[in-house]
C-alpha cells in the first residue's frame, strides 16, 4: 500500500508522463469492443470500453416471430451482456495500467468511472 503512495507520490510530481499513461489508457479503453448475444442468437449486440453501444443486430428469425415485448427483453440482455464483457476488459486493461505506473492492481479503482 505505502510502495503505491510513493508510486503515486511519483506520478505527480511528473504531471507529463501521468498526462501521458492517461492518454494512452483512453486510447486503449476506446479500441476495447465486447459483444453478446441473447435468445440463442436472436439478437446480438456490440459495445466499445466507453459503454456506448456501437450496434444492434436482430436476426431474420427473430423478426419473423412477431414478439415486440420478448425482442426488447432480449435487446436488453444483450446489450447488458456486452457491456459486461466490456467492463471485464477494461478493468483488465486499468490493471495494466497501474502496472506500467508502478502501482499495485485495483490502486486505479474504477479509473475515469469506466471499470
Amino acid at each position: 500500500m505505502f510502495q503505491g503512495l510513493g508510486s503515486i507520490m511519483s506520478l505527480l510530481g511528473n504531471k507529463g508522463k501521468l498526462q501521458e499513461e492517461m492518454q494512452k489508457f483512453q486510447e486503449s479503453v476506446g479500441k476495447i469492443t465486447a459483444e453478446a448475444t441473447a435468445g440463442g442468437g436472436y439478437v446480438t449486440a456490440k459495445v466499445n470500453g466507453r459503454m456506448e453501444l456501437l450496434g444492434i443486430r436482430i436476426s431474420e428469425e427473430a423478426q419473423k416471430l412477431g414478439d415486440r415485448e420478448m425482442l426488447e427483453d432480449l435487446i436488453v440482455a444483450a446489450v447488458n451482456a456486452a457491456m459486461g464483457k466490456a467492463r471485464e476488459q477494461v478493468a483488465a486493461e486499468t490493471n495494466k495500467v497501474a502496472a506500467a505506473m508502478g502501482l499495485p492492481p485495483g490502486m486505479l479503482g474504477n479509473l475515469g468511472g469506466l471499470g
